[in-house]
């Protein structure tokens, strides 16, 4: 990964990739658009995708949780 791209990311979205790869194990379209998603920071379109995912509960309220923090370290 370039020096550039490591400096760029915030802890809010390293937090949110990694717990999206433990959610979601298995590569799927969405898993890659919302991938995409967060490596280009669009938070508005990662929180689309996330809503069509099947989370329960405690998981969306958590990934809501790191989509604000997101939101906030990109203004």
């Amino acid at each position: 990964m370039p020096r550039e791209t490591l400096m760029t990311t915030s802890a809010a979205t390293v937090s949110l990739l990694r717990w999206l790869r433990r959610q979601l194990r298995v590569q799927s379209p969405e898993r890659e658009h919302l991938e995409a998603a967060i490596a280009n920071d669009d938070p508005k379109e990662a929180r689309r995708i996330v809503e069509r995912m099947p989370f329960n509960e405690a998981q969306l309220r958590h990934v809501e949780r790191l989509l604000d923090e997101w939101e906030r370290d990109s203004v």
